[in-house]
């Protein structure tokens, strides 16, 4: 018998779905009339993703721990806007908000976990623990917080999951390892739910963006001496800048796809398809490179 025949068939069409290659005939996923829960929904990527998702006629179920926020948002959209003030890193809170908004609306249709927060520039040698664990808390625990009570409500209207992961995950960055972290067991858990929910016809994916023009990127890496050092040690394609509202528009069709993974800018997508070679290579290089040893001592004598 042939090796080749032995081998398992390539699930070509959802592969080239995921990497956004438009399909001749393939159905789209339509929000109009249907619920969006969004968590970070006051701000950046999630509010853009609000406004993009309402005018193409859904509900979206806005949640965030900024209430004031929350009220702009309602002031800016009108109608088909609900929402709930909730910190993702409580889990009965959460947990609370999820069920309320799911009543109010009667039920849900699509969950996009993405709050997520960033520590300023710092070794783990140096990290504050505390802040550690925020990061943590927020973009792990808060995306198992939000995801596992919406489940149900998912299997009823077969919907669909998306978890906000980061090219982060993928790529070596010295002084963001707690965000690394955190984005690579996001992206796990989104893998997994995938693979958890197609039994229940069920959809879940991933996104994964490089640098995106939001008050988090600005803070961290524009504001701060050492995180524009940073910033410089991406190859010059990678460190070009999407804005919130592209993302947004990128999340947006990846529902429409029910994809299982999507990225932007389009630049990262070499690394991110090729990332078991040029992660050792990346690796290898930086643990040489004098720049970036010199830029690591300066984040070690940060107090």
């Amino acid at each position: 018998m042939s090796v080749v025949a032995t081998l398992p068939v390539l699930p070509v069409l959802p592969v080239l779905r995921d990497l956004g290659i438009p399909l001749p005939g393939g159905r789209t996923y339509r929000v109009a009339g249907r619920t969006v829960l969004i968590t970070g929904g006051g701000a950046g990527i999630g509010r853009a993703l609000a406004r993009v998702l309402h005018r193409r006629g859904a509900v979206v179920a806005l949640v965030d721990s900024d209430r004031s926020a929350l009220a702009d948002i309602v002031a800016d959209l009108g109608e088909r806007v609900l929402t709930a003030t909730a910190d993702v890193r409580g889990r009965d809170g959460i947990a609370a908000a999820v069920g309320d908004l799911a009543s109010r609306a009667g039920g849900l249709d699509v969950v996009v976990a993405g709050a997520g927060v960033t520590p300023p520039p710092a070794t783990l040698r140096r990290i504050d623990p505390a802040e550690f664990d925020r990061v943590l808390d927020t973009n792990v625990t808060g995306v198992f917080n939000t995801v596992r009570p919406a489940l149900d409500h998912l299997i009823a209207r077969r919907g669909h999951v998306l978890v906000v992961s980061s090219a982060a995950a993928f790529v070596p960055g010295p002084g963001g390892a707690a965000y690394m972290v955190s984005k690579a067991a996001v992206e796990q858990l989104g893998r997994a739910l995938r693979l958890e929910l197609a039994g229940h016809a069920v959809t879940a994916g991933v996104a994964y963006f490089g640098l995106v023009e939001t008050r988090m990127t600005r803070t961290t890496l524009d504001d701060d001496p050492l995180g524009r050092q940073l910033s410089t040690r991406l190859p010059a394609p990678l460190r070009r800048r999407i804005t919130a509202d592209e993302a947004a528009h990128v999340l947006a069709d990846a529902i429409a796809r029910r994809a299982g993974r999507t990225l932007a800018p389009a630049a990262w997508q070499p690394w991110a398809l090729l990332r078991g070679v040029v992660d050792v290579l990346a690796d290898a290089h930086l643990a040489g490179d004098r720049a970036t040893r010199a830029l690591i001592g300066e984040l070690e004598e940060r107090r």
